[in-house]
């Protein structure tokens, strides 16, 4: 049973969705069998990945209806072990559709049911609020990552995240963690991002992980040519920090993977430490050549 993990801040403009495209093609790099789940009514996670929402049959608007099951959703891509399932516009209107829908906040949860043996990994892309999708993505993950611009007003916000993780906890998802905490859009050039990494440190502890996301022209770039940045620029800063935090994911997860290669799936669920990085550059350049 794959491990779900959402990616969440209700802050926008953190790098949310580049970090949730990122780590999720990084893992398919490696190897193993990734679902991107795009709850974000911008959908840019989905174009992201190469896919036009536009022209969708099914997506996770659909679900939160109930007119689609997750399974029906899901989409391959340019990329052989990550598949999708898309966003639209529509979603925007979801959390108004879903008033008055009984047990609202379990329909993703109830959904995974049908497609965690699939996947060794799901990451979600959060909406930029704590609305109900958000509040969905929460209750049906194991854990929770928290990007963080290395900006002004960092920590503006967060305490009303990890209260309502909080809550959460005491409600809906009693098991739910927090991955870490990702310092994003990291100029070592500034005094004041440097400022600002150290407060995020001290906040979190280690829950901060150690790889920290520059700023990057390239990781920029690779959304409007609809590719993560591992296939769009393999050897940019970019991709070498998101499969630095892959790597870094991986390890902390080591003891959940070695059961699921115990339980019987083999070949992809392992942890792939024989590839570096530089073939797994390798075979991203070969990829998008």
């Amino acid at each position: 049973m794959g491990k779900v993990i959402a990616v969440a801040n209700q802050k926008g403009g953190v790098g949310k969705t580049t970090t949730a495209v990122n780590i999720a093609s990084s893992l398919a790099a490696m190897e193993h069998r990734t679902l991107l789940i795009d709850f974000d009514p911008q959908a840019n996670g989905t174009s992201g990945v190469g896919v036009d929402p536009r022209t969708v049959s099914a997506s996770t608007y659909e679900v939160l209806i109930g007119t689609s099951s997750l399974a029906e959703t899901i989409l391959e891509t340019d990329m052989t072990f990550l598949s999708l399932a898309p966003s639209h516009i529509n979603l925007v209107g979801a959390e108004i559709e879903m008033v008055d829908v009984p047990d609202r906040e379990r329909i993703l949860l109830n959904h995974l049911v049908d497609v965690r043996d699939r996947f060794d990994f799901i990451i979600i892309d959060c909406p930029p609020s704590l609305g109900l999708l958000t509040l969905n993505s929460l209750t049906a993950c194991n854990s929770v990552l928290i990007p963080v611009q290395a900006e002004y007003f960092a920590l503006e916000g967060l305490g009303q995240l990890l209260n309502t993780i909080k809550l959460i906890r005491q409600h809906l998802n009693p098991g739910l963690e927090i991955e870490g905490v990702l310092i994003t859009m990291f100029d070592r050039r500034l005094r004041l991002a440097n400022q600002v990494a150290g407060e995020v440190r001290r906040f979190f502890g280690e829950k901060v992980f150690d790889t920290i996301v520059q700023r990057n022209v390239r990781l920029s770039e690779a959304p409007s040519f609809g590719r993560p940045v591992l296939l769009y620029d393999a050897t940019s800063v970019g991709a070498r920090n998101y499969l630095a935090l892959t790597r870094e994911i991986l390890m902390a997860n080591r003891s959940f993977l070695e059961q699921l290669s115990s339980g019987g799936s083999g070949g992809p669920s392992e942890l792939h430490e024989a590839e570096s990085e530089e073939e797994l550059i390798g075979h991203a350049d070969r990829k998008s050549a």
